[in-house]
């Protein structure tokens, strides 16, 4: 196995956690260079983020988390640092298989998994796939639990559409207008979007070629009429413990879908963030930290 590793700067976590060390790492796995961040020891806890965000995304809480656990977060193929997935996007594809093959190649066994969106959804094929490596399962805000999906995320990924939004991007303004609708989708309460947050995904949103990826992904996860793949009625079969966390004022992902969830997962608990939008550990990082740090505390390994 060939990792590059460097330590993050003080920047990537909050003032009051600069002591942690975070070890931005570079790995290939499946002729994919997968980027991924590393910090503390402990129990492995593997962090999955959503569409069109990355590891960093995990930044306002993986330090807190870091204190108890060993913390990957993962940027998935085509997101942060990562480069596209071998072949492309399409409908169906499942990233669930790279991601076991990311843990074997790190040398992680038996974990605890948390996933936000679309990463809850890659979660949640892993636990389906493989329950006895996935400890404790969180789904936060999670894909793949219902066919509901904002309009406007549905109209994006219509041929002709997807691609003029692209083309106003590039215009002047247009790339801060399209962060600032985006964080409009994502965030319940405009001020409290991190600086930080806002200047990554606008410099994100001008890369070559990223918009084009964006808009793959999003075709191969929606269509017009919503989600194209839902899980619920596999969800009777997972026996490990389960917490899903929801923003209650969740604009692209409805919070019922949430209670939909936990209403057919036998060890299911729901934690649910009220006037909290898309990304509860960006919006609300504190309660999310305390919230996910008592869950896995109750239900750590006694050995």
């Amino acid at each position: 196995m060939s990792v590059s590793s460097r330590t993050l700067s003080s920047e990537l976590v909050r003032a009051d956690q600069v002591g942690v060390a975070v070890q931005d790492r570079r790995v290939c796995v499946d002729g994919v260079k997968l980027q991924y961040l590393e910090a503390g020891s402990g129990p492995p806890l593997l962090l999955l983020h959503g569409h069109e965000q990355s590891a960093t995304s995990w930044r306002w809480v993986l330090p807190i988390l870091a204190r108890t656990h060993r913390v990957l977060a993962l940027s998935l193929p085509g997101h942060g640092d990562s480069a596209p997935a071998v072949g492309g996007y399409a409908p169906g594809t499942d990233l669930a298989p790279l991601v076991a093959d990311f843990l074997d190649t790190v040398d992680v066994g038996s974990l605890h998994v948390v996933g936000n969106s679309v990463g809850g959804a890659v979660a949640l094929r892993m636990a389906l796939a493989d329950p006895a490596r996935v400890q404790t399962l969180t789904l936060v805000d999670s894909a793949g639990l219902g066919r509901d999906v904002n309009p406007l995320l549905a109209l994006a990924t219509l041929p002709v559409i997807g691609e003029l939004a692209i083309m106003i991007s590039r215009l002047p303004g247009g790339a801060m207008q399209r962060t600032s609708m985006s964080a409009a989708m994502l965030f319940a309460q405009p001020l409290r979007v991190p600086k930080e947050f806002f200047t990554e995904q606008h410099a994100l949103g001008q890369r070559p070629g990223q918009l084009e990826a964006s808009t793959a992904m999003a075709r191969a996860l929606f269509d017009a009429t919503g989600q194209r793949e839902v899980l619920l009625d596999q969800l009777p079969t997972l026996t490990m413990p389960t917490l899903v966390i929801w923003g209650g004022c969740d604009y692209l992902l409805p919070a019922s879908q949430a209670q939909a969830a936990v209403d057919r997962l036998p060890h299911g608990r729901l934690a649910l963030f009220a006037e909290c939008g898309h990304l509860p550990h960006v919006e609300c990082p504190d309660r999310f930290a305390t919230v996910l740090s008592e869950w896995l505390a109750e239900h750590a390994d006694p050995s």
